[in-house]
């Protein structure tokens, strides 16, 4: 029997688990993150924005400056700052590499004295090792910590940070402020609009296909599956006719996607589409598809527009993914670490949120050229 990651009606007894230990914390005085289910906690950036028309401003300045060439200190610190990192980089999507090397990058041409520790690994399964790295992380006592959430894990660990004020958080690949951190915010939120990114995907599939069969293989049960995945499925059932007939969590694992994929062919031998939530999902479904020749019948997309994607793109096995304009979500923590450093932290925004284009395989190569020297600006030669 082969074991393709948890179906979604499998997780409700965790759920309820996590529901009913919540409020026995409560009860008793202590607080736990909302459930990762709860679409509720998190803030979209439009109805941020309508709580905070401060920030409106401040952003669109910010991502101006993203955009621009570096304009350096005219003294470097005499002290270099300390910046730690902690990445689920160990997968194929080069997004988290490629977010050190811009970082340091950036900071070079901004003329800022650093020092940088990177912890990598696994995203979902090593979430005990992350705990390990941040353990060691705030050891070295730094003045930035650079971090995801993902997990419900995750939250429980940046809260601490939050409560203790140092070293100054930065939350990368989220841009939905928590609803609950509220008043105790991380420094800066920085990456790519998953919402934003699903919807011009969703458009483009929905259209191709207002009615059929589709499989939707998730990430993990978090914060991605729900901005990307859900968000899908939820677009999908208010739109179209198209019936969803199959569901996995596959922790972001290219393998347990591939057996998901099988399993959902085996079930839905004539699926219309599967939407997937990350790069390595989509190319263990796309590795399914292949072997069943079924390539051209599967509408398959992708996630993030990294190389592995463009390739599979350019070949005509991806039908369609988004690409983040990757090195800007980097810049703008180079960027805002010299606002702060320069006495300039109330000019940071609470939001950074980059740019996403849409690509199809029918999106001309010498069009995916420059829009891959735009988002690899600083990335290109040095993940």
């Amino acid at each position: 029997m082969l074991v393709v990651g948890l179906k979604i009606d499998m997780l409700k007894p965790i759920r309820n688990f996590f529901v009913h230990l919540a409020t026995i914390l409560i009860a008793s005085g202590l607080s736990l993150c909302a459930t990762a289910n709860d679409n509720d906690q998190y803030i979209r950036v439009s109805d941020y924005l309508l709580e905070h028309p401060e920030q409106r401003q401040k952003m669109l300045t910010f991502s101006q400056i993203v955009r621009n060439e570096a304009s350096p200190l005219q003294t470097s610190n005499e002290k270099p700052i300390k910046i730690a990192i902690i990445y689920p980089a160990e997968q194929s999507s080069d997004y988290w590499r490629r977010s050190v090397s811009t970082l340091e990058k950036r900071l070079s041409e901004l003329n800022i004295s650093y020092d940088i520790n990177s912890y990598f690994s696994r995203p979902t399964v090593d979430i005990s090792l992350q705990s390990e790295q941040l353990n060691d992380a705030i050891a070295w006592k730094p003045d930035y910590l650079i971090y995801t959430l993902d997990a419900l894990r995750h939250q429980a660990m940046i809260e601490r940070i939050l409560l203790r004020g140092k070293p100054k958080l930065i939350l990368q690949n989220i841009t939905t402020p928590l609803q609950q951190w509220q008043q105790l915010k991380p420094f800066l939120y920085t990456g790519f609009d998953h919402e934003k990114g699903t919807q011009l995907l969703a458009n483009q599939m929905l259209t191709q296909h207002p009615q059929g069969t589709y499989s939707m293989l998730y990430f993990s049960q978090g914060y991605v599956s729900q901005m990307r995945g859900d968000t899908f499925t939820q677009q999908a059932a208010n739109n179209t006719d198209l019936k969803l007939v199959s569901s996995y969590y596959t922790k972001g694992i290219s393998e347990i996607a591939y057996k998901a994929t099988l399993a959902s062919l085996k079930k839905t031998p004539d699926l219309n589409m599967i939407f997937a939530c990350s790069t390595d999902i989509a190319l263990g479904a796309l590795k399914a598809l292949d072997e069943n020749n079924l390539s051209d019948q599967v509408t398959l997309n992708g996630w993030g527009g990294g190389d592995r994607e463009i390739e599979a793109l350019l070949e005509g096995k991806l039908d369609l993914t988004v690409m983040r304009m990757n090195d800007d979500s980097s810049v703008a923590m180079a960027e805002a670490i010299k606002m702060d450093i320069s006495g300039q932290s109330s000019s940071v925004p609470h939001i950074y949120s980059g740019d996403i284009v849409l690509l199809s395989k029918n999106t001309h190569k010498d069009e995916i050229e420059q829009l891959k020297k735009r988002a690899f600006r600083y990335s290109s030669n040095g993940q």
